[in-house]
C-alpha cells in the first residue's frame, strides 16, 4: 500500500535517538531546549515550547489565553477535531466559520460578517483558531485586522504548515497571532514520533505556557510566593498538566529539522507533478496565492459533478483496491455526533459540507519514489476518466 502520509527516517535519526538512550536523560533533558532553540531559529520567533502532542499545544494555548467557562472559541469545520476540542477542554462554547470555496481555509469575508453579527448580539469569541489547511496559509493580515478590531485572540493551528511562508515570513513567527501550534505526528512535515510545539512572540504568554506544561510547578525562586526553605523546594502555582516533550522525541525532532528544507522541496515537486498531470481532469485544486508558499502536508483534490459523493466513493475504492492509500480530509467537525449534540447541524456551513462531499487526499510525502508518484497519478487519472 502506498500510504497517503508517512515518516521519513534515516540513519542519522536513529543515531540521534540511540545516543539519548545511552545518556542520563530519557524524559525532559538537554535535548528539549536544543529542539526549541532550533525551532526558534528556523521560524524566526522569540519563544518556542515543546510539548508531547499537537493537541496538547492547542489546549495549552487556550489555557494560556485564559479561555474558560462561558467563553467562546471559533474555528473552521475543515480540520481535525482537536482544533475545536481544545475549546471544550476549557469549558468554552465552540462555534465555526465557513471556508472559502477556493482556498479551503477559513473565509475572511464570512468571518467579518459573523463577527459583526456576534458583536451586535454580544456573543463575540474570546479565541479564534485559524487552521492553515494542508499547509496553505490563511489570509492572516485581514484576519488579524478583524481580530484586533473585535478584541479576539488568535491561535494559528499550523499542524500542517511547518515550513510554509506568508508574505515572505515563516508561518509561526506570530506576526498576526498570539501563538502558533505545530504537530509532529509521523505523517506531518517532521516527526518526533508524537509531539508538538507552541511558538509565541509574547514573553508573558511564554512564561504562562512553560508553567502550565509542567503541572503548574516552578523551581524558580523569583516566581515563588512562600519562603525558600531549602534548595529542594518547588511550588505549584496553578493547575497545570504533564504535557512535556521527552528527550527521545526532541532528539529525533532535532535530526529531522536538519532535513526540513529537503522535505518541503520534495513535497513541492510531487504537488507540481500531480497538478500538471491533472490539469485536464474535472477536478479543482486548492488555490495558493502568490504571496504564500505551501508546506504541502496534504495534496487534496475536489471532485466535481452532480453525483460527486458517489464518484468520490467509487474512486476511493478504486484507488485502495490498487494499493494506493487515498484518504479524506476532513469530515466537517460540526457534523460529528458530539458537536451535533452541542446544537450544530447539517446545513450550518454549506461551503464546508460541499467541500467534504468531493474531497480526496492523494499520497504525498518525501519517502515516495518517482515511480510511486507516477503510479498514483496515472491510477487516479484512469479512475476519474
Amino acid at each position: 500500500m502506498i500510504k497517503y502520509g508517512c515518516q521519513n527516517i534515516n540513519d542519522a535519526d536513529i543515531d540521534a535517538v540511540t545516543s539519548v538512550l545511552r545518556s542520563d536523560y530519557l524524559t525532559t533533558g538537554p535535548k528539549v531546549p536544543e529542539f526549541e532553540a532550533s525551532l526558534r531559529k528556523i521560524i524566526g520567533v522569540e519563544h518556542a515550547i515543546a510539548v508531547n502532542s499537537g493537541t496538547a499545544a492547542l489546549h495549552l494555548s487556550c489555557l494560556g489565553l485564559d479561555l474558560g467557562q462561558k467563553d467562546r472559541l471559533w474555528t473552521t469545520p475543515i480540520s481535525f477535531v482537536a482544533s475545536a476540542n481544545c475549546g471544550r477542554y476549557c469549558g468554552a462554547e465552540v462555534d465555526f466559520c465557513d471556508i472559502d470555496p477556493d482556498s479551503w481555509n477559513i473565509d475572511a469575508n464570512a468571518l467579518e460578517k459573523k463577527l459583526e453579527i456576534a458583536s451586535i448580539q454580544n456573543i463575540l469569541p474570546k479565541i479564534l483558531v485559524v487552521v492553515h489547511f494542508s499547509g496553505v496559509p490563511c489570509e492572516m493580515d485581514k484576519i488579524s485586522e478583524l481580530a484586533t478590531h473585535y478584541g479576539v485572540r488568535v491561535i494559528e493551528d499550523a499542524s500542517h504548515a511547518l515550513g510554509a511562508t506568508y508574505q515572505g515570513q515563516a508561518v509561526g513567527d506570530c506576526t498576526y497571532s498570539d501563538s502558533t501550534v505545530f504537530s509532529f505526528h509521523p505523517v506531518k512535515l517532521i516527526t518526533t514520533a508524537e509531539g508538538g510545539a507552541i511558538t509565541t512572540a509574547k514573553r508573558d504568554l511564554y512564561d504562562s505556557l512553560t508553567l502550565l506544561r509542567t503541572h503548574g510547578i516552578t523551581r524558580n525562586k523569583d516566581q515563588m510566593v512562600g519562603e525558600l526553605q531549602g534548595p529542594w523546594i518547588y511550588e505549584q502555582l496553578s493547575l497545570g498538566y504533564n504535557y512535556r516533550m521527552n528527550d527521545l522525541s526532541a532528539s529525533l525532532g532535532l535530526s529531522q529539522l536538519n532535513r526540513l528544507g529537503k522535505f518541503i522541496q520534495r513535497r513541492q515537486q510531487i504537488a507540481q507533478y500531480y497538478s500538471e498531470k491533472f490539469m485536464e481532469l474535472p477536478i479543482s485544486m486548492q488555490r495558493i496565492e502568490k504571496d504564500m508558499k505551501s508546506a504541502h502536508h496534504l495534496y487534496v483534490v475536489r471532485l466535481q459533478g452532480e453525483k460527486v459523493e458517489h464518484e468520490r466513493k467509487r474512486i476511493f475504492e478504486y484507488m485502495r483496491e490498487r494499493g494506493i492509500g487515498v484518504n479524506v480530509h476532513y469530515i466537517p467537525i460540526h457534523l460529528q455526533p458530539y458537536y451535533r449534540d452541542q446544537g450544530h447541524q447539517y446545513g450550518d456551513y454549506p461551503q464546508s459540507e460541499e467541500f467534504y462531499r468531493g474531497c480526496l487526499s492523494l499520497p504525498i510525502h518525501p519517502s515516495l519514489t518517482d515511480a510511486e508518484v507516477e503510479t498514483v497519478a496515472e491510477t487516479f487519472v484512469r479512475g476519474v476518466r
